[in-house]
């Protein structure tokens, strides 16, 4: 059970990082003030932890890329198919806008979300797990800490704004105005994507841009008129956002590919001898 402990204090950590920024949120009318108090929190919580390795910046830019262009390359294969078939109707595209925006989001969104998030789960947790169990048991386990983290932050919103005299939020696994189900499907397949990341290249930086690019495709296409963001998508149906799960499960059928075709060259790489130094 202690393996399980372990783990588990990745959403913990996770939660108290989100919970804080909340909170913050609410003094500071400035996003990046939060986002940078949810990464701090959280680094400094899971970094005793960690190895100094798992962040490494040798490999950083090929993990960045490799995580770029399998979700970049899966939400356009998908929503492009959606746009073919007369799904998904696309505003006036507006480049120095969409340029303004992709730069304050990706900040945003890596220091709010994909950093802290991908170091306290699919770096810590599933590293806790990973050293006792198989890599199914591990990306479950972790998928399912992942789905508490909302419910862990909203409980600390809850008690700090209380103390803080602020405006909180009800005790929920999901943020406002959101259904619980739904999303809660989505953070499933999400998380699941996320861990084949980590898994099939070794990197988190992986899925650290599988985060922030799934992250970005969405709030520019389906949120892009309520956040002014020089372009966006409008629907002709709901049933349409399930395009964006079956992106998600596209990218992680590209991952788990990668993972195949890596295990024979791993296998011979181990097999060959090795010359003293």
């Amino acid at each position: 059970m202690k393996v399980w402990w372990r783990a588990a204090f990745g959403a913990v950590a996770m939660g108290i990082a989100l919970g804080c920024s909340i909170t913050v949120s609410e003094s500071v009318h400035n996003r990046f003030v939060p986002a940078a108090v949810c990464a701090v929190i959280a680094i400094l919580l899971i970094r005793p932890f960690r190895r100094r390795q798992e962040l490494g910046l040798r490999d950083a830019g090929r993990g960045l890329l490799n995580g770029l262009l399998v979700t970049g390359g899966s939400a356009v294969v998908v929503l492009g198919a959606g746009t073919l078939a007369g799904w998904i109707n696309w505003g006036r595209f507006e480049p120095h806008r969409v340029l303004w925006f992709l730069l304050t989001n990706a900040l945003i969104a890596l220091l709010l979300e994909a950093l802290p998030e991908e170091l306290s789960l699919r770096g810590h947790s599933y590293s806790a797990l990973r050293s006792r169990y198989r890599g199914l048991v591990a990306a479950i386990g972790t998928t399912a800490l992942f789905l508490l983290v909302p419910g862990i932050a909203s409980a600390v919103q809850l008690v700090l704004g209380t103390i803080f005299e602020q405006n909180t939020q009800e005790l929920s696994f999901a943020p406002p105005g959101q259904d619980v189900v739904s999303y809660l499907f989505l953070l499933t397949i999400f998380g699941f994507t996320l861990v084949a990341a980590r898994a099939a290249t070794g990197s988190l930086w992986a899925s650290i841009a599988t985060h922030l690019t799934f992250l970005t495709v969405n709030r520019l296409t389906f949120d892009g008129a309520e956040r002014n963001a020089g372009w966006s998508a409008s629907l002709v149906s709901q049933d349409v956002l399930l395009l964006v799960p079956a992106y998600l499960l596209l990218a992680a059928l590209v991952y788990y590919v990668q993972s195949l075709i890596s295990r024979p060259a791993l296998s011979l790489a181990s097999s060959l001898p090795q010359r003293d130094k």
